[in-house]
């Protein structure tokens, strides 16, 4: 957890399962990769802050530094999503990617902070795991400090967010790779098989598993 980006109280632990709601029998009733997930439980209304909902950020602070923004070509995670989660902020009530970079922006050269979001569209299923969400096609991206045209309001597609930072001078590069949930609504539930690149995250209740392909 990046304690950092950590607000109230909430839950991101490596933990085994969850192994589907009742009578989900087949392969969508465990996680996709081994046995275990990153289990993500953040609230809505738990602190004195507004707004009062929680924030958790579960990821890397060291192995991605420096790596350029324009070398990300593969995104995404399964994910286990809940018809509660649903009934409490709507469809896309999901938890997030987030990338802290530099967008190293002629326009902008005092500005070395933003974080890239992907917003994922409403999970194929509830009470189970899903197949892989491809963060490169579906859903939407923004910069959190509004550095381009890419924003909360103006959502782009990843490919539209890539472009508006390539400006022709030095590329935006990363800080920071994350799952995340928040602040908005209460969510719990969990992820698995996060993918950057080449790389396959698998979260097991005693670490993380780095698979790639061949795996």
């Amino acid at each position: 957890m990046i304690a950092r980006n950590t607000i109230g109280s909430p839950v991101a632990d490596l933990r085994n399962g969850p192994f589907g709601s009742f009578g989900v029998t087949d392969s969508s009733g465990r996680p996709p990769y081994g046995r275990g997930s990153l289990g993500i439980a953040v609230s809505d209304q738990s602190t004195a802050l507004t707004p009062a909902s929680e924030k958790v950020d579960f990821g890397n602070e060291v192995d991605f530094f420096g790596d350029p923004v324009q070398g990300l070509q593969r995104l995404g995670f399964h994910v286990f999503q809940t018809g509660e989660n649903v009934q409490r902020g709507g469809a896309e009530n999901m938890p997030n990617i987030r990338f802290e970079i530099d967008p190293n922006l002629d326009a902008l050269p005092n500005d070395n902070y933003s974080t890239m979001v992907w917003v994922p569209d409403a999970a194929p299923v509830t009470n189970r795991w899903s197949s892989f969400i491809d963060a490169t096609t579906t859903g939407y991206w923004f910069l959190s400090g509004n550095e381009t045209t890419c924003t909360q309001a103006a959502q782009c597609t990843f490919a539209q967010l890539k472009a508006s930072l390539n400006d022709g001078g030095d590329g935006a590069t990363i800080y920071t790779a994350a799952v995340g949930k928040g602040r908005d609504h209460m969510w719990i539930g969990a992820v698995d098989g996060l993918r950057i690149n080449d790389n396959i995250y698998d979260f097991e209740a005693n670490g993380v598993r780095v698979r790639n392909d061949d795996d």
